[in-house]
């Protein structure tokens, strides 16, 4: 389907939803709202474009009257100028929609290979995302931390909420990988480590309904790094999803009831995210390639400390400003690249279709 189909498409739903809404009864009516207010900022983008289009034309038909044509050049130039911007605005809202952009994102991180050097990476991974969170204005909330007791995460997890968190982040999933001399070496050798980050939409009861036949719930004795944050009750739990053998564990809070509900809370969305996945990996055989494929297993970074380089193997950036990435500051450079990256790509795949 040409760009042209598309915007008749779009105008002509519009239409219809408006007089839908004008004659029809209230059975529909809250459907017929929510996709009219989704329409309708479409709709106004296309009519805007349109109407650039139509007023070059005029402006350039007047071209050939001597008495306007100074007035009709510069009206010519500069919609030629803005008519790019226009149409690239348009077929950004057309490409379809991640249902799951709007929702927000369950943070899991976890050291890779490298020992203890890969489990301060971790550590400080999961900093640099509660910092970029409070830079984007978005509540971060710690669900686990499976700590070593000397300041690096074996795993970590934890909730942010905002607006777009998961649009924003969900291209972070993946290995990370660090090269830098461990403060342990005293050879001053660069050591490579590891670690892995999950971005997983939060899932609502509604997108993820869990049987109590399916669920196993075992209750144990927390185990941390020592000293007063070790439970001496029973509070740990650990759910396990039966029909997968999906197993989540959580044991930060000193309440049975709350790491359960945190347990579940991260149960859902990793079922959902596996629901996800499946439908991604059948839409990507008929992909050349895909920014976000979202496999944890896919190395996406290299943060070199020697160099000062962050490089995003996906997109081949590469920024030399790895304390301002680290503190979240220079993250948003790295995330725009990879969501302007994603976009173009499916620019082209629907102008291809």
């Amino acid at each position: 389907m040409n760009l042209e189909t598309q915007l008749d498409k779009v105008l002509y739903r519009y239409d219809e939803l408006r007089e839908l809404l004008a004659t029809g009864d209230g059975s529909s009516f809250a459907r017929l709202s929510k996709e009219f207010s989704d329409i309708e900022p479409v709709a106004a983008a296309v009519q805007a474009l349109r109407k650039a289009r139509a007023d070059m034309a005029e402006a350039e038909a007047m071209l050939a009257d001597p008495d306007m044509k100074d007035l009709a050049e510069e009206e010519f130039y500069r919609l030629k100028e803005t008519l790019p911007g226009l149409e690239r605005e348009v077929q950004l809202m057309l490409l379809p929609k991640d249902e799951a952009d709007e929702k927000n994102a369950i943070l899991e991180v976890r050291a890779g290979t490298g020992g203890e050097e890969a489990a301060l990476f971790a550590a400080e991974l999961f900093r640099m995302y509660e910092r970029y969170a409070g830079l984007k204005g978005w509540r971060f909330e710690v669900m686990d931390v499976n700590d070593t007791g000397i300041g690096g995460v074996k795993e970590a997890s934890a909730t942010i909420t905002g607006r777009n968190v998961f649009a924003r982040l969900k291209f972070e999933s993946g290995v990370h990988r660090v090269q830098r001399v461990p403060v342990t070496e005293a050879g001053g050798r660069i050591h490579t480590s590891a670690a892995t980050v999950a971005i997983m939409p939060e899932a609502e009861e509604v997108d993820i309904q869990l049987e109590d036949k399916d669920l196993r719930f075992d209750v144990y004795r927390s185990q941390g790094s020592g000293g007063q944050s070790v439970n001496t009750t029973d509070s740990a739990v650990r759910v396990t999803h039966i029909p997968t053998g999906l197993a989540v564990a959580c044991q930060q809070e000193k309440s049975q009831h709350k790491n359960k509900a945190t347990a579940m809370k991260l149960l859902r969305a990793r079922l959902y995210e596996m629901q996800r996945a499946a439908k991604d990996a059948e839409r990507a055989a008929n992909r050349k390639s895909q920014v976000g494929s979202g496999d944890r297993s896919e190395r996406i970074r290299t943060y070199n400390f020697p160099q000062g380089r962050v490089t995003d193997h996906r997109i081949n950036l590469t920024l030399y400003k790895i304390d301002d990435v680290m503190n979240g500051t220079a993250l948003d450079e790295v995330v725009e690249a990879l969501v302007a990256a994603d976009q173009a790509e499916r620019m082209a795949e629907m102008g291809e279709a």
